[in-house]
This record gives C-alpha cells, structure tokens and sequence, in this order.
C-alpha cells in the first residue's frame, strides 16, 4: 500500500511578488530582482549578512526558502530532518554569464572567486541548508520545463525510503531579467494531497 504524503505550505516569487499559500505577502515595483531582493530581505527581517554575498539564483531560492519554513515553524536551531530537491531550466547560466565577462578578454583576464563559486546550481541548496541547518538528502535537476512527476517520484521515494521527514521541493529559475521561484513543503500531513495533480495546480 502506498503511503500518502501532503503539502503543508507553498511559496511563489515571480513578477514583483511574494506570495505564501496563495496570499500575497509582499508586493512591489521594482526595475530588477536584485532591488526586489534588497527590498524584501529588508521587509521579512532577513537577518542573514551572507545574504548579500549570494547570486541571484541563491538569494531567490534562499527567500523563498526562508519565508516557507519560517511559516512552518522550522528555525535553524531545531536541525530537522528536511531534504531539498530542486530544478530549473538555466542552471547557473546567470552567475556563468557574468564569470565568463571575467576572463573572455586576456588583457582584463581577472576571475572572481566570489562570482567563480556560484557557477554551480547546487550552491544554491547549500545556501539554505546551511541557514537552516538542513543535513539531508540533497539534488538539483535541470530540465526543459517545470517536472511535477519527477519531483513527485524523487520527494516520495526518499520519504519512502526514511531519508528525510519533510522534503522541500520546487523549482527555482533565474536568466537574466527573468527569475522565479515555486518551492512547497513535503510532509506526513498537511491540507493539500501531494501529487501530480495538485503540484501542476499550485505552479
């Protein structure tokens, strides 16, 4: 008999707006995503001075991260047994574009460390788990589009398995001017059933 999982919270940023179960919780216009991010990592009393350090593509999964488990009640100090799987289409295209303005030209070849570090989408998983303390299963897949049913397949077999209690899945995408962010919480009980179905719906 197949265990029966739920969705106990979902989180969107993406244009201008952060939303937490289908409520908008911060609104406003701003001409980029790093103002966006400044702006609402002020408004949600961040308190994360790494924050400022991070790519793009780290501080939108970090923001959206951080507003779904503070509602959730889960703090850095309680070290739950949470894994993360991630996906996007861009990778770190982002943060690549902007190392590779660094070294293109032999005569102003300079890498940054600060920017090179990032040219992985993984480091963005490693941003939030080291804020929240999260020592669990980890991925980030890169597909052509949204994959409900392999994020559906991944969060239930490591549940399945006792990998991890919750998993907190979703896709977090940024290139260039265009970014967004869907994550939702997998967990033992909850008001939405986790499948299919219900993760297309709420993307």
């Amino acid at each position: 008999m197949e265990k029966e999982y739920f969705i106990s919270s979902y989180c969107h940023i993406r244009n201008n707006t952060i939303s937490l179960n289908g409520t908008t919780l911060y609104q406003e216009q701003h001409p980029d995503f790093k103002s966006l991010a400044k702006s609402a990592y002020r408004y949600f009393k961040t308190d994360y001075s790494k924050f400022f350090k991070m790519d793009n593509l780290s501080k939108l999964g970090f923001l959206a991260a951080d507003i779904l488990l503070k509602n959730e009640g889960i703090l850095p100090e309680n070290e739950e047994n949470i894994a993360i799987v991630l996906s996007n289409r861009a990778s770190s295209l982002d943060t690549d574009r902007k190392h590779w303005e660094s070294i293109r030209n032999p005569d102003t070849y300079y890498p940054s460390p600060a920017i090179f570090v990032y040219t992985l989408p993984n480091i963005c998983i490693g941003e939030i788990s080291i804020r929240h303390k999260l020592y669990s299963e980890n991925s980030f897949f890169i597909f052509d589009e949204f994959n409900p049913s392999h994020l559906f397949s991944y969060a239930n077999g490591l549940l399945d398995m006792q990998k991890a209690e919750k998993v907190l899945c979703g896709w977090v995408d940024f290139d260039g001017p265009d970014y967004e962010a869907f994550l939702y919480l997998v967990n033992k009980k909850g008001a939405i059933e986790h499948s299919i179905e219900e993760i297309t719906r709420l993307f």
